[in-house]
């Protein structure tokens, strides 16, 4: 594993810059980036702070800078020390530009402006908080998106995933012998998705998370094979009978997974209004 020093300097909370370096760096095996963020770079001060830190352990500079002096001083004092300086959003807003035939604004951090749906996703996140492993059920009907699968299939993160895109996600666990609320079979407005797993790979997931140890009952049915796979077998038919989207989360990231019901959200919700 190589080692190497990465510079993250915005203008503002460094967010999409974190995000576009991450995106980025898994595309390259065997190395290990140790990250400098620098956030809120609005000073000329501020910009030589960060200019030392990055003299101190030279590397590859990643930025997103509108003001043009702070960004010709970060470019010139990459070039004095002979690391990379990359403005990662520069050919998108500049396309943008042409295409829309508008000026650049020029401020930074316009993208966590207190708008309407900033405000949106707070409600969002709230409601997936307290909408979590089947809590509040009876008042789902108030949800966009209802997840249900049994467990370890990512439920809860996927559901927090989706409130931060501003949609309102409550998630009902299958449990083997225990019956799903009422209210799950009585919805007229949200989505349900039926989240499922292989089971082995399940069994895999449930035994790290339990930290089995040789004083725990091995053939416990919570990580026992055949149990696990009758319960995935069960629900998936529960799912299929209702008519609800199935997805197999078992090689997907949370990412990918939500970003495949937001997909069929829209379609959804064409659909019903």
């Amino acid at each position: 594993m190589t080692h190497y020093h990465l510079h993250l300097v915005s203008d503002a909370t460094g967010e999409t810059i974190n995000s576009v370096a991450r995106a980025c760096l898994v595309q390259f095996r065997g190395v290990e980036p140790h990250e400098h963020t620098w956030p809120l770079i609005r000073t000329a001060t501020q910009m030589d702070r960060a200019l030392t830190g990055i003299e101190s352990h030279p590397g590859p500079v990643l930025f997103t800078l509108v003001n043009e002096d702070l960004r010709a001083r970060l470019i010139e004092g990459c070039r004095r020390l002979g690391v990379p300086c990359i403005p990662v959003l520069d050919p998108v807003i500049h396309a943008l530009a042409a295409y829309f035939g508008l000026p650049i604004s020029g401020q930074p951090g316009l993208q966590h402006v207190l708008d309407t749906q900033y405000f949106e996703r707070i409600d969002a996140m709230n409601f997936a908080l307290s909408h979590d492993d089947g809590h509040s059920a009876a008042q789902i009907e108030q949800a966009d998106v209802v997840l249900v699968g049994v467990s370890r299939t990512s439920k809860t993160p996927t559901a927090i995933y989706l409130a931060n895109r501003g949609v309102k996600a409550a998630n009902v666990p299958y449990v083997p012998g225990l019956p799903l609320p009422q209210s799950l079979f009585t919805l007229d407005g949200p989505m349900v998705v039926g989240l499922t797993k292989d089971p082995e790979r399940l069994v895999q997931v449930r035994r790290q998370r339990l930290e089995l140890g040789p004083e725990d009952p091995a053939d416990s049915d919570y990580v026992d094979y055949d149990s696990v796979r009758r319960e995935v077998a069960e629900a998936r038919k529960l799912f299929t009978r209702r008519g609800w989207l199935v997805i197999d989360v078992t090689r997907r990231s949370i990412e990918e997974t939500a970003a495949t019901i937001l997909s069929h959200l829209a379609t959804y919700q064409t659909e019903t209004t």
